[in-house]
């Protein structure tokens, strides 16, 4: 009762090792190291990367590829019963016809890009 801990004993080491409580606080090098938690990992920042580079060199050739996808995608859980999605637009009529606007606007500024490119080309040569 007046042991130095200020409790009952539980925990209090001792020299003589008379504390059956004392062993329980040690590592088990039998055990093992509980393994550490993985560090974060900032793939999305890589992926996100990769699509901003294919989309600067293909310009609206990527964003009609990337549109068209996510129209089939989102075409497809709508039928299989996806009203709402997490996108900012919620209901999916809206992302879809958000999505089916920036696949008009990529494909008619395809002819518009390729000219361009091709006036940038042609000025590189003369």
């Amino acid at each position: 009762m007046g042991d130095a801990s200020g409790g009952n004993g539980i925990g209090a080491a001792d020299a003589s090792g008379s504390n059956p409580f004392a062993g329980l606080n040690r590592f088990d090098e039998t055990v093992g190291a509980p393994p550490a938690p993985a560090p974060y990992d900032p793939l999305r920042l890589c992926v996100f990367t990769t699509i901003a580079l294919i989309t600067c060199v293909l310009g609206p050739i990527a964003l009609a590829v990337f549109a068209g996808i996510a129209i089939a995608g989102y075409a497809k859980a709508r039928r299989a019963g996806l009203l709402r999605s997490k996108c900012k637009l919620g209901d999916t009529r809206n992302v879809l016809a958000y999505l089916i606007v920036v696949e008009v606007l990529a494909l008619v500024a395809i002819p518009f890009w390729v000219m361009l490119w091709a006036v940038m080309f042609a000025g590189i040569g003369a």
